[in-house]
């Protein structure tokens, strides 16, 4: 784990999070373009979110989840202090003061360097 400051506002989407577990069948979709290696994944619910692509057995149609994965992010304030808990494909899982955690672009923020 790592500190971190937030240097730029994030925002969550205003869609419900979506989850999936390895083993989940899920129908893929689009790649985002301005993050080419997340893949729109529909669950059988309906609900659907953008989900690194590398985490399917396939590129396209039905495919299966390799592993789990939350889509759930982190609204932040520029000036915030986070715990980075680890980055995947360019975003980082992190945990603010209040114990809410979430998805935040590695971009958006700056790691602290703690003194050991």
């Amino acid at each position: 784990m790592q500190r971190a400051r937030v240097i730029a506002e994030h925002r969550s989407p205003d869609r419900p999070a979506i989850q999936v577990a390895a083993g989940d069948s899920v129908t893929l979709g689009e790649r985002d373009s301005d993050w080419p290696q997340f893949i729109w994944a529909t669950l059988a619910q309906g609900l659907g979110g953008w989900i690194p692509a590398a985490l399917f057995d396939r590129d396209s149609g039905t495919a299966t989840a390799l592993g789990d994965y939350d889509t759930r992010e982190l609204a932040t304030r520029i000036g915030e202090s986070i715990t980075v808990h680890y980055e995947q494909e360019g975003w980082c899982w992190a945990e603010n003061a209040n114990g809410e955690s979430g998805w935040i672009p590695a971009r958006a923020i700056e790691l602290i360097d703690e003194p050991t």
